[in-house]
């Protein structure tokens, strides 16, 4: 350990996720000492970014221009503005944040992650299609960006660093430290106190213990927050769900983030003086299967599927456009719940889960995690779903594979949470479609829109099949999958301002300027902040932002703070020399 760091940082780090990597990289660039405390053990360094597909948000970029996708600056201003339909006084930072973070997007981003050593796949995702008008939510051009190595390689490039400065004695990690609390004087923070938890051999993402120890408390002249957001705590999830948007709070949801994701410190925050805005802004997911394999409790994985596959509702009934694979999330989720249920099906084939068919998550994907060339290409190539699916196939309880529609409709009625769906109602609705397949043209908007998807070169090639019957036999067997919605994001959280300096709750905003008063040695980072400003999504995600929500809105409050800027008694008045003490020895406790 290194002593003076502890007792000395010039900065403490809250969460030591992608965010608090970040920034944690920025302040020791800047040589400055570091104290990074989670409550979790070092298995989970990195958090939620290292179970990420690696997604990434560009804005013509290279890679783009290779695949002939013509996009803009200008182009993906007009979407971002569409699809998050800022509308709130409150929103004058995430509006800010939005236009830096497409400055970015389309600039420095790409560069700064390729000298850390990060590279990406050659093929370029089309997520969050949108497909209900020019002037409404969606991406116009494929814009998603894999990681080749996927989220343990973002997580990689900043880790080995943070790991490095920890070597030379400039950053301090204590592990199983729960902080609960701000301390604060004259209004300002000047470090944290909590308790230090048993130690826990658990692999990553496995529930740990909450056994309490001992005390700490540690001072510095800032305290960056990058805790992280809701997504395990269902109670504050249906406490802030948007019923009047979405309709109900689901009496099902799986969880697509660890136990230890809880929103603590969103509340911790705000109890020391924070504002706290847009916390209905939720971004759950509407293709979640349970994880036959299950890491934390309640794990769910998400389908990012190709456009192809047919979308019921919970009685059989197909959805209307625009509500096709991976479109638009919240209007599928709306038109979903307001069925009176929480739960939808695909119907596809297994042409189209071979070709179609990807798994969100690090684990599901172990040819690009690994970064086997061979392996990715096979896949490609391959006549065979990828091995993560068809396990799924084998064992996931929300899968039906059948010969002919009666087991396929049986299967799914021995799986319904709700009403029997009719064999004959359901079979004749794929008919209908099927029939839109023997022609190049189709008054079908779902057909219309996989040879739109098709045109494009890299969904051509890896994402969408060629339209065909699915009640083809040569194209079988059938399937059917049930789908449950699944938790992930929090858009909205701790108002910053462009520094990641936290705004106070009794701060004065207005349209013109922002000028909204800062709270002296207080900053945060990442989804806490959702990714930036208090929620830059606004309404709805343009997928492959969350990770650079989380890289941005570090770089910013890093550079921030090693600048010396907002911070409390910065001039070593405040707690600049604070001395730390867990139970009453100066140390924090064990690492484990």
């Amino acid at each position: 350990m290194n002593t003076d760091s502890r007792t000395s940082p010039d900065a403490i780090i809250v969460g030591a996720g992608l965010a608090g990597l970040v920034a944690a990289y920025e302040l020791t660039q800047a040589g400055k000492r570091v104290l990074i405390l989670d409550q979790e053990n070092r298995a989970n360094l990195g958090g939620q970014a290292f179970w990420s597909l690696g997604g990434l948000f560009l804005i013509d970029s290279p890679e783009q221009r290779r695949l002939r996708v013509h996009d803009s600056l200008e182009l993906a201003r007009s979407d971002w503005a569409t699809s998050a339909g800022f509308d709130r006084e409150d929103d004058h930072w995430p509006r800010k944040w939005s236009e830096a973070y497409l400055e970015f997007a389309a600039g420095e981003k790409r560069q700064y992650l390729r000298d850390l050593g990060l590279r990406l796949t050659p093929i370029v995702g089309w997520a969050e299609r949108g497909g209900s008008g020019s002037d409404e939510h969606g991406n116009s051009v494929p814009r998603f960006h894999l990681t080749w190595g996927t989220g343990p390689e973002v997580v990689r490039v900043f880790r080995e660093p943070v790991e490095a400065a920890e070597a030379a004695g400039l950053i301090d990690f204590g592990f199983r430290h729960r902080v609960d609390e701000l301390i604060t004087d004259g209004g300002a923070v000047v470090g944290v106190r909590g308790r230090v938890l048993a130690p826990s051999p658990t692999a990553r993402g496995v529930e740990s213990n909450r056994d309490e120890v001992e005390d700490f408390e540690y001072r510095a002249p800032a305290v960056i927050v990058t805790s992280g957001g809701i997504g395990h705590n269902f109670a504050l999830m249906e406490k802030y769900w948007p019923v009047d948007r979405l309709g109900e709070f689901p009496d099902t949801m799986l969880a697509g983030v660890p136990a230890h994701v809880d929103g603590r410190m969103l509340q911790i925050s705000e109890d020391a003086g924070a504002s706290l805005i847009n916390r209905d802004r939720i971004w759950a997911y509407t293709e979640g299967i349970e994880n036959w394999n299950p890491i934390w409790p309640g794990h769910g994985i998400r389908i990012i599927p190709g456009p192809s596959s047919l979308w019921f509702d919970a009685e059989g009934n197909r959805f209307p456009a625009p509500n096709y694979p991976g479109f638009d999330t919240n209007r599928t989720m709306k038109t979903i719940l307001a069925t009176g249920y929480d739960y939808s099906w695909f119907v596809l084939n297994e042409s189209i889960i071979r070709k179609e068919f990807a798994l969100s998550g690090s684990e599901q994907n172990p040819d690009i995690t690994e970064k086997d060339i061979r392996i990715a290409l096979d896949r490609v190539r391959s006549s065979d779903a990828p091995a993560p699916i068809e396990a799924f196939k084998k064992y996931g309880a929300d899968f039906v594979v059948a010969k002919t529609t009666e087991e396929l409709v049986a299967g799914m009625n021995e799986r319904s949470r709700g009403p029997v769906i009719d064999h004959d109602r359901l079979v004749e609705q794929i008919v209908q479609r099927d029939r839109q397949t023997d022609h190049a043209f189709s008054k079908d908007a779902q057909v219309q829109a996989i040879h739109n998807a098709r045109s494009y070169l890299g969904d051509k090639i890896v994402r969408a099949v060629k339209p065909h019957k699915i009640l083809d036999p040569d194209h079988g067997p059938l399937i059917a999958v049930r789908l449950s919605l699944l938790s992930r994001k929090t858009l909205g959280g701790l108002e910053t301002n462009l520094d990641g300096q936290v705004i106070g709750a009794g701060g004065r905003r207005d349209g013109s300027g922002g000028d909204g008063t800062p709270i002296p040695g207080l900053f945060a980072a990442g989804e806490v902040t959702g990714f930036g400003g208090g929620g830059m999504h606004g309404y709805n995600a343009l997928e492959g932002t969350f990770l650079g929500g989380c890289i941005f809105s570090g770089l910013r409050a890093g550079r921030a703070v090693a600048a010396g800027g907002g911070s409390a008694g910065a001039d070593g008045s405040v707690g600049a020399a604070g001395a730390g003490r867990a139970g009453g020895n100066g140390t924090a406790g064990s690492e484990s």
